[in-house]
């Protein structure tokens, strides 16, 4: 199985499997697949960085390296999140995503949780073919791939992760189209439909 695929197909899982638990990796995991957000970023949220209005867009403020940027939640996601908060009854300065005795998740916690995860929603034949020993910031780079795939501009895709857009173009060189090579028609309306959502 490829790694990003793999990554993407134990995300959707998570997040249809998730309804009804009150443990905060589901949720979390769910917005570094989605956001796209490092586990890192995730684990500092705080309730007051959300703006989820119950119509319009939504947004999250992310913080990384002292740097602060406004991130865009598709409609899906911001749902979810405002499940949780409801569900997990937290109030304005909660953490998004609290850990044991309301601290910060620890890396070593919900990368534990994500290998479980992992074993918890893949079939037998896939688990086999999945690498257990990925971080959970594989999901963030699934996201950027994906995105990548789907015809969004590099720039955008960097602005939204909180990268440089040389970082993306060396990382993924077989992702960043240019400028000049077609898409297909079904990508070009999930990209589209992505682009809508982060600009209204």
């Amino acid at each position: 199985m490829d790694t990003f695929r793999g990554a993407g197909s134990v995300a959707a899982r998570l997040d249809r499997g998730a309804r009804g638990r009150s443990q905060p990796v589901y949720p979390f995991l769910v917005t570094v697949a989605e956001g796209p957000l490092r586990s890192s970023e995730a684990c500092l949220l705080r309730v007051r960085d959300l703006v989820l209005p119950s119509a319009g867009p939504s947004e999250l403020t992310a913080r990384h390296q002292g740097k602060a940027r406004v991130v865009p939640l598709q409609p899906q996601l911001a749902a979810r999140l405002r499940e949780w908060i409801s569900e997990a009854g937290l109030q304005e300065n909660d953490l998004l995503f609290p850990g044991p005795r309301i601290g910060r998740l620890s890396a070593a916690t919900y990368q534990r949780l994500w290998e479980q995860a992992q074993e918890a929603v893949l079939p037998h034949d896939e688990l086999l073919s999945w690498r257990l020993g990925e971080p959970v910031d594989i999901l963030w780079e699934s996201r950027l791939v994906q995105l990548l795939k789907l015809g969004v501009d590099p720039v955008t895709v960097a602005e939204l992760a909180g990268v440089h857009p040389a970082w993306l173009a060396l990382r993924y060189p077989y992702c960043c189209r240019s400028q000049t090579t077609e898409i297909d028609c079904e990508r070009s309306a999930h990209a589209t439909s992505f682009l809508e959502s982060t600009t209204r």
